[in-house]
């Protein structure tokens, strides 16, 4: 964990350092400090950019790695995640239909505290919540995990289907807003903002935290957390109530990021060599900041430019789910 917290901090001072813009570490630091660096290019590009830019990042990757680690515990299934079960998909038609209904843009979601820009933010949360809401019922009928996956890649491809119809009637203007808001970043939340963002953010982390008696009680089955005083089915509309807030939250400020929520959780299992979420949950919030940090940084640190998120996800994620699935007999919370 120390280490973990030592590579987020790490990362961090690194993305407050690199850029496209050269800042000397000397002036960086007085301008956190207070003091002007007597340049105000340099002040603005700090304070306004990218410290929200970092703290962002930090939260949004803390977010999404434990809305996956809930889904993983919640549906005993190892290959869940808010991308693949497509509650990522939901938040996202909920934002597509604001987006393109209105012409928003992508820049506008630094306005997201006051006026029609909240919309975004509500329809993130009813489309993610509706996703749920169909997996939950899913749940009861369909018994098998594998089975249950498959339904959350259908809803993600209907999600899509939907969002592209929308696509053909909007403006151009509207189409090119909502791409560029679907590769993903970190730099739509302003200063204004952020103080709206991080709330919603932490109060979901601490929604969670209080949950890891329920979640270490559910690794064992229902019958068992049921034995132990346990409300399952309480319990687990709980766990995807702040599944679908975390997820919602992050894809409408920063656009559907994705592999985080699937990826860091085996990250952190195999760190620990641990299942319980006493452990587990921190150790995933760290580690999830952690990747999107290196994201950031790779994503903005140099001269060529701002690469989408998006585009570097799948570069850290695929290998990792490659050799999880290859290794998943000598990986003990597969058996």
């Amino acid at each position: 964990m120390a280490s973990g917290i030592t590579l987020m901090v790490a990362l961090a001072v690194a993305c407050l350092l690199m850029g496209s813009v050269d800042i000397a570490p000397g002036a960086v630091w007085d301008i956190i400090c207070g003091h002007s660096s007597g340049n105000t290019a340099w002040d603005i590009i700090v304070l306004r950019s990218r410290l929200p830019m970092i703290a962002t990042a930090a939260l949004s990757g803390a977010a999404l790695a434990v809305a996956g680690l809930l889904l993983q515990t919640t549906f005993a299934n190892p290959l869940a995640g808010p991308s693949i079960l497509g509650v990522s998909g939901g938040a996202g038609l909920g934002v597509a239909v604001v987006m393109l209904c209105t012409g928003g843009a992508v820049g506008d979601l630094a306005g997201l505290t006051i006026g029609s820009n909240l919309s975004v933010l509500m329809a993130a949360w009813l489309g993610a919540g509706a996703v749920l809401a169909v997996l939950i019922a899913m749940a009861g009928v369909v018994r098998s995990n594998t089975m249950l996956l498959i339904v959350g890649v259908l809803v993600s491809y209907l999600t899509g289907s939907v969002v592209s119809l929308l696509n053909s009637l909007a403006t151009e203007e509207g189409v090119h807003n909502y791409v560029a808001w679907g590769f993903g970043t970190f730099n739509a939340v302003g200063p204004d903002s952020l103080p709206l963002f991080a709330a919603i953010i932490l109060l979901c982390l601490l929604a969670a935290a209080l949950m890891v008696k329920p979640l270490n009680a559910m690794l064992l089955g229902d019958r068992y957390a049921a034995n132990l005083g346990v409300n399952v089915r309480h319990s687990r509309v709980a766990l995807l109530a702040i599944t679908g807030l975390l997820t919602a939250t992050v894809t409408a400020y920063c656009g559907p990021i994705g592999f985080v929520g699937l990826v860091v959780p085996h990250i952190a299992r195999l760190a620990l060599a641990t299942s319980n979420h006493t452990r587990l949950l921190p150790c995933c919030a760290v580690a999830g900041a952690s990747v999107t940090l290196l994201c950031t940084l790779i994503s903005t640190g140099g001269n060529h430019g701002i690469i989408p998120i998006n585009a570097i996800t799948p570069i850290i994620g695929v290998p990792v789910i490659i050799y999880i699935i290859l290794n998943r007999r000598r990986i003990s919370y597969f058996n």
